[in-house]
């Protein structure tokens, strides 16, 4: 009597939505039944007539390996003897309606064909590598990553780095252990963020469009691969996070779009299943089988690749029935309102699970509007999400910095506005991929001024960056001051950093990382008022502002001043709260970092001159274009 794989209880798991690990399922998997090898095949296609497996083993013929209906759970299985690792696979999927018929990627797939080969891979995940991060795993599950240093390094493998030699092709997973890990290492980042890695047909896409949502893709090697790349990335100290898109996916004849002749994964209606603007279509999230898809997707890379964050995309999209659209060309909720409220539920229960099963894991919004309680707990009303992207102040820091400092003066509100909202949510600081693209310019050239103050001028922004409340997250290139924007078909300009300024500035990211990871104000208290404190932002005729950010530890803080214009200030008092020595720990104007070393030489004492409502006050000499940090002693 041959055992079932796929039990009754499997079943009524996968049709209620909560079998979170339908991945050991669903798919292709070897294994044995009666003492015979072969392959167990299962899809979940409740509206096919019937369903085949093909590939080379039966010459693509969908009459040879038909499937049996389990019931009426829409989930049809068979088991293969004699197949084994490497074949390559897809669904033929007959529909009953309208003589629909199209050989169909698997959804459960953990291996494909390198693009434009669509085919899936029959591939055995399980012991193909040998964990040693077993520290980091334990450690992760203790971490209270929101008093602690995050800096996200955020990479799109395809275009970091490329093998010019070797007919410009990409680096693998592997080689990315050997060069990024250690070059990121170095910068003193804490993790390394990479646009989905998930199979994607498009290369254009950046890997925002999944086909195989189990997948690594294999542009850059095997599953296996893959995991060494993450598995030394925590033995050298650095998480990963993953972009990770469950809000829509491409309309590829051989991906889930009509899946069994129907609107299967998505909506029928494409007001309510179709983002026009992308030409993707949207998940149907108030299905139980396709919640339980995505979630169980979630969990696998979690679990199986050990990634230590998900960075969700498009999150607004996902809340808004009408986003991006016009009136008349959506469907209003059941009260009438514009809220996705399937889509909620989705992520709520998604939060959920994750933090549930995998403690220490992040989970971070890409929400781009005022939608309330996102990085709140769910028990509280909130999504549920860790943390949130601030998209406010990514947008009002970049105009502020990007305008000529002669105007500056009438912009201040830029600066200033963001502390207004800044502890309503758990906020990461994003100067991503999207602000480097489609003539945007590259962060460098959106700079004002000559070549020296477009340099001053970032380091002044980056420093306004770290020293804001909220974690950090920089796109690659920008460290080193790239001045082309992102082209996501070539490597970045390494050969920039053969010119001083750009290696300066390289510099001045590591050791504003390393001193950053070093001072508790930096980083403890980024998402309560009492880490922070103005000194004086009135100062808008000179541009200059100046804040406090303070530890757990209330008398340990850090004193930040910003001269925003290109004329050095001498003799500028600022009240401090006590006196003593106040030693200069960051100073973006020395020549180490490609400026004209002025400065307070290394440090000054307070006076006894009460200034800004404060006891004490410093006397200093501000450099042209810059930020200081002040660490009393």
């Amino acid at each position: 009597m041959k055992k079932r794989v796929l039990t009754d209880f499997d079943l009524y798991l996968i049709n209620e939505g909560t079998h979170y690990k339908n991945y050991e399922k669903l798919g292709a998997h070897v294994m044995e039944i009666d003492g015979i090898r072969g392959v167990h095949f299962a899809v979940w296609a409740p509206n096919a007539k019937s369903v085949s497996v093909v590939g080379d083993f039966n010459n693509w013929d969908g009459k040879r390996h038909q499937m049996k209906l389990l019931g009426e759970s829409g989930i049809w299985e068979i088991f293969i003897p004699g197949l084994d690792e490497g074949e390559l696979y897809k669904f033929e999927i007959k529909s009953k309606y309208r003589g629909y018929k199209e050989q169909k990627a698997d959804p459960f797939a953990f291996y494909f064909e390198v693009r434009p080969k669509s085919a899936a891979i029959v591939y055995n995940i399980e012991n193909k590598h040998k964990w040693q991060d077993v520290e980091w795993m334990e450690m992760r599950k203790k971490k209270n990553w929101f008093e602690l240093p995050i800096a996200i390094y955020e990479v799109h493998l395809g275009s970091w780095m490329r093998v010019a030699d070797d007919g410009n092709r990409f680096l693998t997973y592997r080689e990315f252990a050997d060069k990024l890990i250690p070059y990121v290492k170095e910068l003193g980042f804490t993790h390394i963020e990479l646009l989905p890695i998930s199979e994607h047909p498009l290369d254009a896409s950046w890997g925002y469009q999944t086909i195989g949502y189990f997948a690594p893709t294999s542009r850059f090697g095997r599953p296996e691969d893959f995991m060494y790349f993450v598995d030394k990335c925590h033995q050298n100290g650095i998480g990963v996070i993953i972009d990770w898109v469950p809000a829509h996916f491409p309309k590829d004849a051989h991906g889930l779009g009509r899946f069994d002749g129907t609107c299967l994964y998505e909506h029928e209606d494409p007001r309510k299943g179709e983002h026009r603007d992308w030409g993707t279509l949207i998940f149907n999230y108030g299905r139980n089988e396709v919640r339980n898809y995505l979630i169980s997707n979630a969990l696998f890379w979690l679990e199986k690749y050990h990634i230590d964050g998900l960075r969700v995309d498009a999150v607004a999209s996902m809340l808004y029935l009408d986003y991006s659209r016009e009136p008349g060309d959506w469907i209003p909720n059941i009260y009438g309102g514009n809220e996705n409220l399937e889509a909620i539920d989705f992520l709520k229960k998604f939060n959920e699970v994750v933090h549930q099963y995998h403690p220490g894991v992040l989970t971070i919004a890409e929400e781009s509007t005022a939608w309330t309680g996102v990085s709140r707990p769910t028990y509280l009303g909130g999504l549920g999400f860790s943390m949130k992207w601030n998209m406010g102040w990514m947008h009002d820091t970049l105009e502020y910095f990007s305008k000529d400092p002669i105007f500056r003066k009438y912009h201040s509100n830029n600066l200033t506005f963001s502390m207004l909202y800044a502890f309503t949510e758990n906020f990461v600081l994003p100067f991503s991929h999207d602000e480097v693209v489609h003539g945007k310019r590259s962060m460098l050239d959106k700079m004002p001024g000559d070549m020296w103050q477009k340099f001053a001028n970032l380091r002044t922004l980056y420093g306004y960056m770290y020293g804001h409340p909220g974690k950090k997250l920089l796109f690659m290139g920008s460290e080193f001051g790239q001045w082309r924007e992102w082209n996501f078909d070539d490597s970045l300009d390494w050969h920039l950093l053969e010119y001083e300024p750009h290696r300066k500035l390289q510099r001045f990211l590591s050791d504003l990382n390393n001193i950053y990871k070093k001072e508790p104000a930096m980083y403890e208290v980024d998402f309560e008022w009492h880490g922070f404190e103005w000194i004086d932002f009135h100062d808008s005729e000179q541009s200059i502002i100046s804040f406090i950010r303070r530890a757990k530890k209330h008398d340990d803080f850090l004193v930040f001043v910003f001269n925003l214009t290109p004329v050095p200030r001498f003799g500028y008092r600022i009240g401090v709260p006590k006196g003593g020595y106040y030693r200069e720990i960051m100073n973006s104007d020395s020549e180490i970092y490609w400026g004209g070393n002025l400065g307070n030489m290394g440090g000054v004492y307070a006076d006894d001159i009460p200034h800004h409502e404060r006891q004490f006050s410093l006397n200093l000499t501000l450099p042209p274009l810059s930020v200081l940090i002040f660490k009393p002693e």
